[in-house]
C-alpha cells in the first residue's frame, strides 16, 4: 500500500511546516515500524549492498522483535543502558530497534574508539551490557569493562539470535517521551556529553526530513557511521516515506558519485569532498530529488548543482536538537547564498547578544533554539545541562546572523576563533577559503599558544588523492591564501593527515585534533622558520 503523502510540491513552506505540526505522531519508534509492516510488508525498508542483503518491512518488524526477545533473556528491560559498537550491519539497526521495543536506551559507541573511550562510554552511561561485533573485538584486550558481554556475527550470536522468538519479545507501554539514546557528542571542551534522546526526538527529526518539502524520496542513501546520528534518521525518514535506506559499510568521496547513480537514490547527505573528485560521466546520471548539504562553500554550491544535475539544500542541525533548519526545495535563489535556511517545524529561533537580549536583522549574536523533542539535557551533568538549556531554549554555542526574510547564516563557533596579537581569526572563514583549493579535502584550524602573539593558527589539512604533503604544497596554499586573507589570518603551521576524527553528527571533532598532541608544533611545517618541528 501506498501511503498518501502528508505534504505536497505545491504547498508553500509555511503550508507545509503548518501540515506536520498539525500530524498526529506516532507513539514510539516501534509504532512507526509496526505500521508501516501493516502498509508495506513484502516492500525492501534496508539493502546494505556491501554485504548484498536486504530485508522487508514485515522481516525487519520481526527481526526487531527477535532482538528485543534476546535482549530481554540477558535482563535487559525498562530504563537499562547497552551499549552498541557495531558497524554498518543489519545487527546495528536492528539492536536500536529491538532496545527501542522493551523501552531500554541504547548508547552507541563509534567503531573507531579506543579501549579507553569504549569504556568511558560503558561507565559514563552506566550501560549493563556492550554488544560489540567480532571485527572489533580486539579490543577488549586493552582493558576492563564494568559491564556484560556479547560479541555480535560469533557463532553464538548467530545460534542464539536465530532461536529467539519474536512473540517472546516485552511490550512495555512506551510513549514519545521515553528515552531511547544516549548519544555521545564530542562539543567543544572537555569529555564527550551524553545527549539524552527520547522517541519523540527522532520521530520529530525523521518527520520533518521526510515531508519538509512535499516530495517521495523512495531510495535513501547512508553511508555514514549508524552510530553518528545521520543514518538513525535517515532510517525513520525511509520508514515516514515507505521507502528503503540503502546502506554502505563506509563514507566515500571517491565512490559516492558512482553510489549515487548504481543504486538509484533519491535523496542523500552529499559531502563536498565529493565535489573536489574528478569529474566521471555518471556525475549527473543520478535520480536525486534532493541532496542535502553541510558548511558547503558557497563558492561551490551552483558548481555541484549543475555537475550533478540535483538540487542541493544546506541544512543545519545538532545531535542535541536534531533538525534545526533548512533549505526549501524551491528557494532557487538561495543557491550560492550560504545560508543555513529558515527554521525547521516543531523549532523556533532567536538571535541575542551577550546579555540575552535579541539582535535586529544583519547582527551577529548566538543562535538559540527551542521547540518539542530537543533533548532532554546531558546524561550525569547538570551543570553543562543548565549552561546551555535555559528557559526552554538551547544555546548552541553558534554565531548566527539573520536576513530581513528570515533565512540564517552562520558566522562561526562562538568559541571557534583564534586571537593572534590581538586580532580575532574565525576558523570558519579561514577554513572554508583553504576548502577551496583544489588540492585540499578539508581543514580544520586549531590554536596553539604563542609566547609573542598569544595565539598562532595552525591548519589540519587532507588531502586529494595525489597529493604530496611536502614544503612545495604549504607554499601554494600559504600563496593562495594570502591573496585572499588578511596576513594574520594566514596559518602559521600545517599538519597533514590521512582522514578528520568525527563527532557524533559527523562534523571535525576539533577537540580530538586538540588532545592528540601536548605540542601543536610538533610534527607540522612551520612556514615562518620554515621548518618541519
Amino acid at each position: 500500500m501506498t501511503p498518501v503523502p502528508l505534504t505536497t510540491p505545491d504547498q508553500t513552506p509555511a503550508e507545509r511546516r503548518a501540515t506536520i505540526e498539525a500530524a498526529p505522531m506516532p507513539s514510539s519508534i516501534p509504532a512507526l515500524l509496526d505500521a508501516a509492516a501493516d502498509d508495506c510488508p513484502e516492500a525492501v525498508l534496508w539493502e546494505f549492498f556491501d554485504d548484498r542483503t536486504e530485508a522487508t518491512y514485515a522481516e525487519v518488524a520481526r527481526d526487531s522483535r527477535r532482538m528485543g526477545a534476546l535482549l530481554a533473556a540477558e535482563g535487559i528491560w525498562r530504563g537499562d543502558r547497552v551499549a552498541v559498537m557495531i558497524p554498518n550491519l543489519p545487527e546495528m539497526p536492528l539492536a536500536w530497534l529491538g532496545l527501542a521495543r522493551i523501552g531500554a536506551v541504547m548508547v552507541p559507541v563509534n567503531t573507531r574508539s579506543s579501549a579507553r573511550e569504549l569504556a568511558y562510554a560503558v561507565g559514563n552511561s552506566g550501560a549493563r551490557l556492550l554488544l560489540i561485533h567480532q571485527d572489533l573485538a580486539a579490543i577488549l584486550e586493552d582493558g576492563d569493562l564494568d559491564a556484560r558481554v556479547i560479541i555480535v556475527g560469533s557463532p553464538d550470536w548467530q545460534r542464539r539470535f536465530a532461536n529467539a522468538r519474536a512473540e517472546d519479545c516485552p511490550a512495555p507501554a512506551l510513549d514519545p517521551d521515553t528515552l531511547v539514546n544516549i548519544q555521545y557528542t564530542s562539543g567543544t571542551t572537555g569529555l564527550p556529553k551524553g545527549c539524552l534522546l527520547t522517541h519523540r526526538y527522532w520521530l520529530t527529526t525523521g518527520m520533518v526530513n521526510a515531508w519538509r518539502d512535499g516530495h517521495r524520496f523512495r531510495r535513501i542513501l547512508a553511508t555514514t557511521p549508524f552510530t553518528y546520528m545521520d543514518p538513525q534518521w535517515l532510517l525513520l525518514m525511509a520508514i515516514y516515506q515507505r521507502g528503503t535506506l540503502v546502506v554502505g559499510r563506509k563514507q566515500s568521496a571517491t565512490r559516492f558519485s558512482k553510489w549515487l547513480s548504481e543504486h538509484r537514490i533519491e535523496f542523500c547527505l552529499f559531502p563536498e569532498a565529493a565535489s573536489k573528485q574528478p569529474p566521471a560521466p555518471h556525475d549527473a546520471k543520478n535520480a536525486v530529488v534532493r541532496a542535502n548539504i553541510y558548511g558547503v562553500r558557497a563558492s561551490a554550491h551552483a558548481e555541484i548543482e549543475a555537475r550533478y544535475g540535483f538540487r542541493a539544500r544546506e541544512a543545519f542541525g545538532m545531535t542535541e536538537i536534531g533538525s534545526g533548519m533548512y533549505v526549501p526545495l524551491e528557494a532557487e535563489e538561495m543557491t550560492g547564498s550560504g545560508t543555513c535556511g529558515l527554521p525547521s517545524p516543531f523549532r523556533e529561533t532567536k538571535i541575542v547578544d551577550e546579555t540575552g537580549a535579541e539582535v535586529g536583522a544583519g547582527e551577529t549574536g548566538e543562535l538559540l533554539v527551542r521547540g518539542p523533542g530537543i533533548f532532554l539535557g546531558y546524561h550525569q551533568n547538570p551543570e553543562a545541562t543548565a549552561a546551555s538549556l535555559r528557559d526552554g531554549w538551547f544555546h548552541t554555542g553558534d554565531l548566527f546572523r539573520k536576513d530581513a526574510a528570515g533565512f540564517h547564516y552562520i558566522v562561526g563557533r562562538k568559541k571557534d576563533m583564534i586571537r593572534r596579537s590581538g586580532e580575532n581569526i574565525a576558523c570558519r572563514e579561514v577554513e572554508g577559503v583553504l576548502r577551496d583549493m583544489e588540492e585540499i579535502e578539508e581543514v580544520a584550524l586549531v590554536p596553539v599558544p604563542d609566547d609573542m602573539r598569544g595565539e598562532e593558527v595552525k591548519a589540519f589539512l587532507t588531502l586529494q588523492e595525489g597529493q604530496q604533503p611536502d614544503e612545495a604544497l604549504v607554499a601554494r596554499i600559504v600563496a593562495y591564501a594570502e591573496k585572499r586573507l588578511a596576513a594574520f589570518k594566514v596559518p602559521r603551521y600545517f599538519e597533514f593527515i590521512d582522514e578528520m576524527p568525527r563527532t557524533t553528527s559527523f562534523k571535525v571533532a576539533k577537540t580530538e585534533l586538540a588532545r592528540a598532541r601536548v605540542d601543536q608544533r610538533l610534527g607540522a611545517f612551520d612556514r615562518v622558520d620554515r621548518v618541519w618541528r
